[in-house]
């Protein structure tokens, strides 16, 4: 009977080394490691008396296929205990050789792009948004139309009443004209036409003479000319006691 149970303390005790080895191989559930020294509940320098069962609670780390507990990157070459390099996850590897989303962009407003990224996280360059048209510097007002230059308009004449004055014979009278140009272009030449009257000595309108001079051109546009005539009639209609008067003064040019 007692050598039962001495046997199975013997066995208990060999469980608890094993489970404890186990333990500081994988580690903790935080990463961090331990190893066990000596029997669970046994006093340093003092031979093991009776095995003590565990106080703290005890986790159970399945093992995967290689015979290493799941959650422990495979390939790597750390030592069991050891934590993680710093940043390091419980997952797969990551590739180092080129950044993770990596792309080149064109610059803001080119509308064209590419992207490429290599890695398990790593995602496509966005491409780069349709750029708008720049200002033209500000609001330009409309040009003013112009407006082709008018043709002259042709030249217009206005001619003054007639002033009279006596000449050395009674069938001849100095008149005096003035003549305005109010058109656009010149008068070249042209011709003065008088209407002179032949008056009786009882003041009887007996006749009307024309006569026509050529005008003091040419009158520019806007311009005016004053010049004085000589009109005469035919000696035999103004006999003795008769005299003339030239009462009106018309032109015509061109």
């Amino acid at each position: 009977m007692r050598r039962q149970q001495l046997h199975a303390l013997l066995a208990a005790s060999a469980a608890t080394l094993c489970l404890g080895g186990l333990l500081a191989a994988c580690g903790g559930a935080s990463g961090s490691g331990y190893v066990a020294v000596g029997a669970v509940g046994s006093v340093p320098g003092e031979d093991p008396t009776k095995a003590v069962p565990p106080t703290g609670k005890v986790v159970l780390v399945p093992l995967d296929g290689n015979g290493a507990p799941s959650g422990t990157p495979k390939g790597t070459d750390s030592p069991a205990g050891k934590p993680p390099a710093a940043g390091g996850g419980t997952g797969g590897s990551r590739d180092t050789d080129s950044p993770a989303g990596s792309g080149t962009a064109s610059a803001p407003g080119s509308g064209s792009g590419s992207g490429s990224g290599s890695g398990h996280t790593g995602g496509a360059g966005s491409t780069g948004g349709t750029g708008s048209a720049g200002g033209t510097g500000g609001n330009t007002a409309a040009p003013t139309p112009v407006t082709p230059p008018q043709p002259p308009t042709p030249a217009t004449l206005s001619v003054s009443a007639p002033k009279l004055a006596d000449a050395s014979q009674r069938w001849c009278e100095k008149v005096t004209v003035q003549f305005r140009n109010t058109g656009g272009s010149p008068a070249s030449s042209g011709t003065a036409t008088f209407a002179t009257h032949i008056i009786g000595a009882l003041g009887v309108d007996w006749a009307t003479i024309e006569s026509a001079q050529p005008l003091p051109g040419p009158i520019a546009a806007g311009a005016a000319k004053t010049k004085t005539y000589t009109v005469c009639v035919d000696s035999w209609r103004v006999p003795l006691g008769m005299h003339i008067d030239t009462r009106s003064v018309t032109a015509s040019w061109k």
